[in-house]
């Protein structure tokens, strides 16, 4: 609600400006011209999402969900122990991560839910967040992305020359980011026990 009074005042504040500073045929122009590139854009997205989406599911019935579930078998289990014993939460979860690596962040979400949820029933508790449901929101936040797809489509749809030659700077962002919160999520964890 305060977002939505927020912005309806910035965009009064900025007619008024208008009108006043006599460049209503400017402001007219950048909002048909912002318009114009937000529809590019969300398409753009859809599409990115759309195709990641399909991936992951062919990727969850040719197998490879589970043969990653594996993969991840030692360090899920360090960070949700739930999940030591329980295949099919280590494959949604699996799944969540996965997707992030892939820089999917939208397409991330449905998994993350479904895995939220699990996680969310294995602890038994109601209305407070178990310690594993944290955790994967700050693996969700701050994730370590191997191939941002997400920013990548982005910028090649604003006619970037390169769209991926930010990789060095995502993997070290994201690698640093996901180390502290993965850090101070285990710290927090140990402190409120």
């Amino acid at each position: 609600m305060a977002m939505s009074v927020l912005l309806v005042v910035m965009m009064l504040v900025a007619v008024i400006y208008s009108l006043f500073a006599g460049t209503v045929s400017e402001m007219s122009a950048g909002l048909l011209g912002g318009a114009e590139q937000a529809v590019k854009l969300g398409i753009t997205m859809a599409g990115v999402l759309c195709l990641w989406s399909g991936v992951v599911e062919v990727m969850r019935r040719a197998g490879l969900i589970k043969k990653l579930s594996d993969l991840l078998k030692f360090p899920l289990g360090a960070l949700f122990p739930e999940t030591r014993s329980d295949d099919s939460l280590r494959g949604d979860l699996a799944a969540s991560v996965s997707a992030n690596l892939l820089g999917l962040g939208n397409a991330a979400t449905p998994l993350s839910i479904r895995a939220c949820s699990r996680l969310h029933e294995s602890a038994g508790r109601t209305g407070v967040a178990s310690d594993s449901v944290c955790m994967l929101v700050i693996l969700g936040a701050g994730s370590l992305q191997i191939i941002p797809a997400t920013v990548a489509a982005a910028r090649a749809s604003l006619n970037a020359a390169n769209p991926f030659d930010i990789l060095p700077a995502v993997w070290f962002a994201t690698a640093v980011s996901c180390a502290t919160g993965i850090l101070c999520g285990l710290l927090l964890r140990k402190l409120w026990r």
